[in-house]
């Protein structure tokens, strides 16, 4: 099958997410005098309550913010991934006979959750109408309900067994019914009236220290976990992109571009030859990232064009390069804002693994997310789990400015590791291809893949990837791809592995335009 969505003018902003109840949250705020920041916080809150499979209060958040109205004349960028509690013990884990942090079924994988540290930062110095009226839209549909979607209905059976879910596990659930989730109300509600202390000081508080069972103290909770960062960027193709530093992995993202850029890739993105030039800058970017992307690392020697310069230089035109030698061995959503100002917002917002580490904080309906899949237990490891680190994250939302500091767009996807190569893709379609939003959305995309994949593990072995590429892609990927001894699957009718994937763009001569993701289903650009 093959992808379809239309490109949206949007003169008074607009808003592209997963969910069209939740773009359609953000427009209202708009519509109601908030600006893009206002917009994305709507959103966010209101997938937060509509797509607890891909995200919600118990996860994490990162945004960058560019154009008018930020007092900035590069964007902000804000950091709001969790800390391991005070509790973090890998000597503990290691005697229990872990040698990778769980998935599933163990507090431990989750670090201090950041969305709402998130939400309240951003607003406190960007927002302009009162944070209860940008949270209004997401508690009315919380406590009026909504019609489940297909993703959500189809993910809900593997919470079977989770207690505290009844909200969302109650018997008979199917595509359309209606979803009520009274304990996101009451949590937004305390957010709405009290700030962050509504949260993290308030019920939601109290409990997660209960079920954490020593892995969190109070001090870990009264320590916002939201910081504003130094934002990381690369000049490529005439344009400056920009992202998270590490813990991100943003950087794979910048990687990759410039490296494809050195390569230079056929005007023809369907081009076998492009096919294989995008796929090799993604693994030429990011065979070593297991060593290298830690808290603190340092995200500008990653891009450093001498070290850009010697991974192009180890491209070869007609083969797969052997990286075996060179290296020691989701859940998320992605939304994006602009408003009629030009200000625009890239944000992503995360539990990791579909509903996260599947530990929900008793009587408030919010499931914990697993980040903490991200730490190493390996003795010695920078990315060792050890308490207040942040463990190194797949999230890599991006914003694209043109040389005069102008904002050119915001985008991003869900999708793991994939999430850079995702990216790649789209900045070179959109940056050397020229294609606008929705062909560049509707385009068909690869990934890379490894055998009992869990989607965080692609990097652990680089020489054993396989290329999977969408049934709508042309033949001449899988030809171009096969000659040059990459192995390809062709992958069916699949609505989450390729990402969910949304773009807003602000041309210099019309109006913003902007499509979202047809892979979500229900997904929407909406207009302010």
């Amino acid at each position: 099958m093959s992808w379809k969505t239309e490109t949206v003018p949007g003169t008074d902003g607009l808003v592209c997410s997963i969910d069209r109840l939740a773009s359609e949250a953000g427009t209202a705020v708009l519509r109601a005098g908030g600006n893009a920041v206002d917009a994305a916080i709507a959103t966010s809150a209101a997938l937060a309550v509509t797509a607890p499979h891909m995200c919600g209060l118990g996860g994490d958040l990162f945004a960058l913010v560019g154009g008018p109205g930020t007092g900035s004349a590069e964007p902000l960028v804000l950091n709001s991934s969790g800390r391991a509690g005070s509790g973090a013990d890998p000597d503990r884990m290691r005697a229990e006979g872990h040698r990778t942090m769980p998935l599933v079924a163990d507090v431990r994988s989750a670090p201090v959750p950041g969305c709402v540290d998130g939400w309240v930062t951003l607003h406190g110095r960007l927002g302009r109408l009162p944070l209860a009226d940008v949270l209004a839209p997401a508690v009315e549909l919380a406590e009026a309900g909504f019609p489940t979607s297909p993703l959500l209905a189809a993910a809900l059976p593997r919470l079977a067994g989770v207690t505290g879910c009844d909200e969302l596990v109650r018997s008979g659930v199917a595509e359309g019914d209606l979803l009520l989730r009274p304990g996101p109300a009451r949590m937004l509600r305390a957010v709405a009236a009290e700030g962050r202390d509504g949260f993290y000081g308030g019920e939601f508080g109290e409990r997660l220290l209960e079920v954490g069972a020593g892995e969190y103290l109070p001090e870990d909770l009264a320590r916002s976990q939201a910081e504003w960062v130094d934002g990381l960027a690369l000049d490529v193709w005439g344009h400056r992109v920009w992202t998270v530093p590490p813990n991100s992995q943003g950087y794979l993202g910048l990687a990759g571009a410039g490296i494809a850029e050195r390569l230079g890739l056929p005007a023809d993105p369907d081009d076998g030859a492009w096919a294989h030039a995008t796929v090799e800058a993604a693994r030429l970017a990011g065979f070593d990232r297991p060593q290298r992307l830690f808290d603190g690392a340092d995200g500008a020697a990653l891009i450093a064009a001498g070290r850009l310069d010697e991974r192009a230089a180890m491209f070869d035109p007609e083969r797969p390069a052997r990286l075996g030698d060179r290296y020691r061995a989701g859940g998320t959503i992605y939304l994006c804002a602009t408003d009629a100002d030009g200000m625009g917002v890239s944000l992503i917002q995360s539990n990791a693994k579909g509903f996260g580490c599947h530990v929900a904080v008793p009587g408030t309906g919010v499931l914990l997310h697993n980040r903490g899949l991200g730490f190493s237990l390996e003795d010695g490891h920078p990315a060792e789990y050890r308490p207040g680190r942040r463990p190194p994250h797949t999230l890599a939302p991006a914003l694209v400015t043109r040389p005069d500091g102008s904002l050119r767009a915001v985008l991003g996807t869900m999708g793991g590791d994939s999430q850079t190569q995702v990216l790649l893709q789209m900045l070179a379609r959109l940056l050397v291809a020229g294609q606008d939003p929705g062909t560049l959305l509707s385009a068909p995309r690869w990934v890379l893949a490894v055998d009992e994949g869990t989607g965080f593990n692609v990097w652990e072995r680089p020489d054993t990837h396989r290329v999977r590429i969408e049934e709508h892609a042309p033949a001449s990927w899988r030809a171009g791809l096969e000659q040059r001894g990459h192995e390809v699957e062709t992958a069916g009718r699949d609505l989450v592995g390729f990402g969910h994937a949304h773009l807003i763009e602000l041309p210099l001569d019309g109006p913003a335009r902007g499509a979202a993701d047809p892979r979500a289903l229900v997904g929407a650009c909406s207009a302010g």
